[in-house]
């Protein structure tokens, strides 16, 4: 294997989510450039309002198992990214067993839906908690350590198409998703000094169980206006994005080849955000 074959070679990713989607894929993919892998996920129900099964232990199991194929070391927990203490345990069994953090992606996340008046106050906190606050709780498990060992590295967040261009029918979505956009941009402009990147990454349509809520279609139903600001985009589309092609965009931001991005919100969307 080449340094080409290998890019993240002796690094440590930390992921959030990590049980099955995004979150696995991108497991899989750093494991498969060459990264030592920490993984989290809740594997349980985080909020009543999603209209989509939450993962289960049997999830990151699998996770576990597909990391490790890769030939690659992973530190898996049941963690909650609201859980900021928890977080934060992990991060420093981490650093103890691997010796390093290079990598973050902050991609845990909830998507539910209701029209901004009519959605209950803990449909709003669970998803600003989860969303929002979860990616701040993971950046102070983070930062510290990473600017401690003085090898800089890359930051990832997963936001959305949503957080830069808003949609109907999920503004508690966007509002958080727009969050995680000036938190980004925020953090780069703090952690430059120390040469540690952060962008954000903006998916769209991707094919996993919180992209196949068939919730929406209510809301569609409901309110048929709606449907015009959901566009396929500007590129041929025949079905959801397989999460694999999010991951290779979340390995090309954790390695060299894009040193010279931060503060920039990248779109994984076939062009939506221009149509």
């Amino acid at each position: 294997m080449t340094d080409q074959d290998l890019p993240l070679a002796g690094r440590v990713a930390y992921v959030t989510g990590a049980a099955r989607g995004q979150g696995r894929s991108h497991c899989v993919r750093l494991a498969r450039a060459g990264a030592d892998v920490v993984a989290i996920d809740a594997c349980a129900p985080v909020c009543d309002a999603n209209g989509y099964p939450p993962a289960e232990p049997a999830d990151l199991a699998e996770t576990v198992r597909l990391v490790e194929n890769e030939g690659r070391k992973i530190l898996a927990q049941q963690v909650d990214v609201r859980d900021a203490a928890s977080q934060q345990r992990v991060v420093a069994e981490a650093v103890e067993q691997f010796g390093r953090l290079d990598i973050v992606v902050a991609n845990a996340g909830v998507l539910n839906w209701g029209r901004v008046w009519e959605i209950s106050p803990q449909q709003w906190q669970d998803t600003l908690d989860v969303n929002l606050t979860g990616v701040w709780n993971t950046m102070r498990a983070v930062v510290p350590p990473m600017i401690a060992a003085g090898n800089g590295g890359s930051i990832i967040t997963i936001s959305s198409a949503a957080g830069i261009k808003a949609v109907p029918g999920c503004g508690h979505y966007c509002a958080s998703k727009f969050g995680v956009v000036g938190l980004t941009n925020s953090l780069a402009i703090e952690l430059g000094e120390f040469g540690i990147r952060v962008n954000s990454v903006h998916p769209y349509g991707t094919d996993t169980p919180m992209g196949n809520d068939t919730s929406m279609y209510q809301v569609f139903a409901d309110h048929p206006t709606y449907i015009h600001s959901f566009s396929p985009g500007a590129l041929p589309t025949d079905s959801l994005a397989p999460p694999e092609l999010i991951s290779d965009i979340v390995v090309w931001l954790a390695s060299d080849a894009s040193s010279l991005l931060t503060a920039a919100q990248i779109p994984a969307e076939k062009g939506y955000l221009k149509i």
